[in-house]
């Protein structure tokens, strides 16, 4: 063979192996590497982690590992991982997941709503962001912060107005306390202030009477009718008189949260509590429960009437009969009985 022959079969070998080391790179980067059927796909980096964290997270969800790595490596990723919820789409390229992991922390919206504690909010934040229960309950019920907002830790539920918040997943249990305390800040404009101080509450009066609301009617057209009646109550110095918070009193006492309480009997309304308004004229030392904004505008914009009585509408489930006095009140208040004695009710 000649000189000639061979410096051209060289120089083929040597376009070919290019040629196919180029076409690696080239399919490597642009060429699709997802391996899952859905549109997307969501990524979990926990705060903290390395890149060997990341591949065996987002191993499962391509074909090939091996030249994601490759280009990972060449965009200098490998060194710069970030924590996040990251949005994989389908027949994406090692190029644009590269480009996503490093710049594209998807938010996520958290909504919460009605709970009853704090312990039952951080369980429910817990299962939305990364900052785990125990860590959002230690930073909810922080002494130095409570202070900070003069308030206790039977108030501090009045801080989290329910809503639907956009976070980023990887929010920690500081960082969502200190969003809810700017989102409190915002919702106590200076009219809502203003209307709160015409009807000599505070803020946080508000927020555990908004809390009474909430529990005694679900229909948001009665509400403001039903803060009327207690609003009337505490103008004229009268105990408030609400079953919720004998409720809320009893499984305050035992701790049992979960306990199911259908029927207040009259043993319940002596039990020696702050929270029974049977009792104590004192408005209750904190929310019963955490009351929607619905409620929390019914008290500020509470209905003006004469009514100071209201019992459950047995002929209109959902909503109440209202009475100006005690005789009008007592006779609802039989027929309401003798309904709940046919339902068999005794608890």
């Amino acid at each position: 063979m000649s000189k000639k022959n061979i410096i051209f079969i060289v120089a083929a070998v040597v376009v070919i192996a290019l040629s196919a080391v180029g076409y690696y790179a080239y399919t490597s980067v642009f060429s699709a590497n997802t391996d899952f059927s859905e549109e997307q796909a969501v990524v979990y980096i926990p705060t903290g982690a390395d890149y060997n964290t990341l591949v065996d997270s987002i191993q499962p969800l391509l074909k090939n590992i091996e030249s994601f790595e490759m280009v990972a490596e060449k965009k200098g990723y490998k060194s710069s991982i970030r924590p996040g919820r990251y949005i994989l789409k389908r027949n994406m390229n090692n190029n644009e997941i590269v480009n996503v992991l490093r710049s594209r922390n998807a938010p996520v919206k958290v909504r919460f709503n009605n709970q009853e504690r704090l312990e039952n909010l951080a369980g429910r934040i817990s299962n939305q962001i990364e900052a785990d229960s125990a860590e959002l309950l230690q930073a909810m019920k922080d002494q130095q912060f409570l202070a900070k907002n003069n308030m206790s830790e039977r108030e501090a539920l009045s801080l989290y107005i329910p809503n639907q918040y956009e976070f980023y997943w990887n929010t920690s249990a500081e960082e969502f306390r200190k969003r809810m305390q700017q989102e409190y800040n915002r919702f106590w404009t200076e009219e809502r202030l203003e209307k709160a101080e015409e009807i000599n509450l505070t803020p946080t009066q508000v927020m555990v009477l908004a809390s009474i609301v909430q529990k005694e009617t679900a229909k948001v057209d009665e509400r403001p009718k039903v803060a009327g009646v207690y609003m009337n109550r505490y103008k004229n110095g009268w105990k408030l008189d609400a079953d919720p918070t004998v409720i809320y009193a009893i499984k305050d006492e035992s701790q049992k949260f979960d306990t199911i309480i259908k029927r207040v009997l009259y043993k319940d309304l002596k039990l020696d509590s702050p929270y029974n308004t049977y009792l104590y004229k004192e408005i209750p030392p904190g929310p019963i429960t955490m009351p929607d904004i619905s409620s929390i505008d019914a008290v500020l914009n509470y209905q003006d009437h004469d009514f100071f009585y209201f019992v459950a509408d047995v002929q209109n489930f959902g909503y109440h009969k209202f009475a100006e006095t005690l005789a009008q009140h007592n006779r609802n208040k039989r027929e309401y009985v003798r309904w709940i004695n046919q339902q068999g009710i005794r608890r």
